[in-house]
C-alpha cells in the first residue's frame, strides 16, 4: 500500500470514533468527559507522556502561540522538542510536530496501525483522544527532550491532562467560549483550565480579569504553585511595529533582585501577541525551577530571542500580500474579534475590509460583527466542510440585522474569488475570520491561486 493511501486509512480510522469537534452543542452538552479512557490507553502503552519534560498550556485564545513560541525557543535552545496542538489548519499531521516539522504521513499511519489492537479494548475511546496519545507516542519515539502541549478543551478532563507531573502549567488569556461544556461565567471556565495545576507546578498566567484571577490565584496556593502573572510580576513594554514584526521588552520583577529585562522580536502582529510572547518567556524562566525533578531546563536568553524571532504560527493575522492585502486570522470569539480590530486599527488605520466569514453553531456571531462594524466594507458569509458550520442564509441575516452589506458566496474558493475580485475596485482588505475552518480553506485556496499563476 502505498503512503497516502495508508495515511488516508490511518484518518478514516480515527474520524470513526467520536469526535466532538464536529458535534452539534446540544450534543456536547450530553457527552461524557472524564480521562479513565486516556489513562486506561496511555497505561496500556506505557505511559510514553512520562518519558520527557512538559510545558502543558491552557486558556481560551492565545494557547497556541504561546505553544508554538516556547517550542521555537526550546528547539532554538538545541533542544529535541515535541510540539502538540489543536485543531490543526490545513493538515491534520500538523498537530503532532518535533522541532516545527510535523509527522510525516507515513509515520502516523504506521503508528495508527501499531495502536489499533490496543484501542480496541477501550470502548468509547474518541477521536480527540487517539490523536493525543498518537503524539505522546509519537514524541517518546523520537527521543524528545521537551514536549509543549496545548489543552485541547477546557483542561480539568482535558485528554493531554493526563500528564501527572509537567514543568510549568500555562494558562493563557481567558474569556467565554464553549459555554455549553465549560460554564457561563469566568469563574466557571477559569475553574476548568486550573485543572491543569498541579502540586507544586509552577503555574504562569497572562493578565486575566478579576473574576478568573481569583479562580486561578486559588488553584494555586491550594497545590502549592508559585504562581507568575502577566502584567504584576512579569511586564512588557511595546517597541517599534511593522508588518514585517514588533518589538517588546519584557522584565521579570522579583523579590530582593534587580528587575531583568530583554528585548524580544516577534513576526506576530497585535497587541495580543506581545501579551502571549510575555506569557511564553515567564513559561520558559519558569522551566528553571524544575518542578521538583531533578533539573530544569535551561533556555538561554539567546535562544528565546532566536526561537520568538524565528517562530512560525500561520492564520494568526497573516499577511498574505500586502497591496491590497489579504490577511487570514482566527477569531471566532468576542474578545478575538476585539483583539483583531485592534491589530487592524494599528496596522491598516481607517481602510475598509471586506469580511469573508463562517462560523460554527456555538459562536457570538452578532458580537463579533458588532466588534467589527465601523471597519466593515462588506461581509461575505460562506459555509466551510463542517457539519457544525452556521448555514450562509442565517449568517446572511445576523449581517444584516449588524447593517452592513452582505452576500452569502459558496463555496469558500468562490467567496474568495469573490473578494478578491471587489478588493481590486476600491483597495479593500480582504480578511478571513469567524472560522478556522474557513480561513484554512481560504488559505488552500489561495495557495492553489499563486500556484497557478507562478507554473
Amino acid at each position: 500500500m502505498d503512503t497516502e493511501t495508508a495515511y488516508n486509512e490511518a484518518l478514516d480510522y480515527l474520524y470513526s470514533f467520536v469526535d466532538y469537534s464536529l458535534k452539534h452543542t446540544d450534543e456536547l452538552v450530553k457527552a461524557e468527559f472524564n480521562l479513565d479512557r486516556m489513562f486506561a490507553l496511555m497505561d496500556m502503552l506505557g505511559n510514553p507522556q512520562n518519558a520527557y519534560p512538559i510545558i502543558h498550556v491552557a486558556g481560551t485564545k492565545g494557547k497556541g502561540s504561546v505553544s508554538a513560541l516556547c517550542a521555537s525557543a526550546l528547539t532554538a535552545a538545541g533542544y529535541h522538542t515535541g510540539l502538540y496542538i489543536s485543531p490543526h489548519l490545513q493538515d491534520f499531521c500538523e498537530r503532532i510536530q518535533v522541532d516545527g516539522e510535523p509527522i510525516p504521513h507515513g509515520d502516523l499511519a504506521a503508528l495508527v496501525g501499531e495502536i489499533k489492537p490496543t484501542v480496541a479494548k477501550i470502548p468509547f475511546i474518541t477521536t480527540f483522544e487517539l490523536a493525543t496519545a498518537l503524539g505522546f507516542l509519537y514524541f517518546a519515539r523520537r527521543g524528545v527532550d521537551a514536549a509543549v502541549v496545548e489543552v485541547g478543551l477546557g483542561g480539568r478532563l482535558d485528554a493531554t491532562n493526563i500528564i501527572i507531573m509537567p514543568r510549568v502549567s500555562v494558562i493563557t488569556s481567558l474569556s467565554y467560549d464553549h459555554m455549553a461544556v465549560l460554564g457561563n461565567t469566568l469563574a466557571q471556565i477559569a475553574g476548568e483550565k486550573a485543572g491543569i495545576i498541579k502540586e507544586g507546578v509552577p503555574v504562569v498566567s497572562s493578565p486575566q480579569k478579576d473574576e478568573a484571577l481569583a479562580v486561578l490565584e486559588r488553584a494555586a496556593a491550594q497545590h502549592g504553585s508559585p504562581l507568575t502573572l502577566i502584567g504584576r510580576d512579569v511586564t512588557f513594554v511595546p517597541g517599534e511595529h511593522s508588518l514585517d514584526g514588533q518589538t517588546l521588552t519584557v522584565t521579570r520583577h522579583m523579590s530582593h533582585v534587580t528587575p531583568e529585562s530583554v528585548i524580544l522580536r516577534i513576526p506576530l502582529l497585535g497587541t495580543h501577541q506581545m501579551v502571549n510572547a510575555a506569557t511564553a518567556y515567564a513559561a520558559l524562566k519558569a522551566l528553571r525551577l524544575g518542578s521538583g525533578q531533578a533539573s530544569g531546563l535551561n533556555v538561554p536568553e539567546a535562544a528565546i530571542r532566536k526561537g520568538f524571532a524565528e517562530v512560525k504560527w500561520p492564520a494568526r493575522f497573516e499577511v498574505l500580500r500586502r497591496e491590497p492585502p489579504v490577511i487570514l486570522d482566527s477569531a471566532h470569539n468576542v474578545d478575538s474579534a476585539q483583539k483583531l480590530r485592534q491589530t487592524l486599527d494599528d496596522y491598516f488605520p481607517g481602510r475598509p475590509v471586506i469580511l469573508i466569514f463562517g462560523a460554527s453553531e456555538d459562536k457570538n456571531v452578532a458580537g463579533m460583527f458588532a466588534e467589527w462594524k465601523s471597519r466593515l466594507g462588506r461581509i461575505l458569509v460562506t459555509k466551510a466542510d463542517h457539519p457544525r458550520a452556521l448555514e450562509p442564509g442565517q449568517l446572511l441575516g445576523l449581517a444584516q440585522q449588524a447593517g452592513v452589506p452582505a452576500e452569502a458566496v459558496t463555496p469558500v474558493e468562490s467567496a474568495l474569488a469573490r473578494a478578491l475580485e471587489l478588493s481590486v475596485k476600491d483597495g479593500s482588505i480582504v480578511l478571513s475570520a469567524g472560522s478556522m475552518f474557513v480561513t484554512a480553506e481560504v488559505r488552500t485556496a489561495w495557495q492553489n491561486c499563486v500556484g497557478k499563476l507562478t507554473r
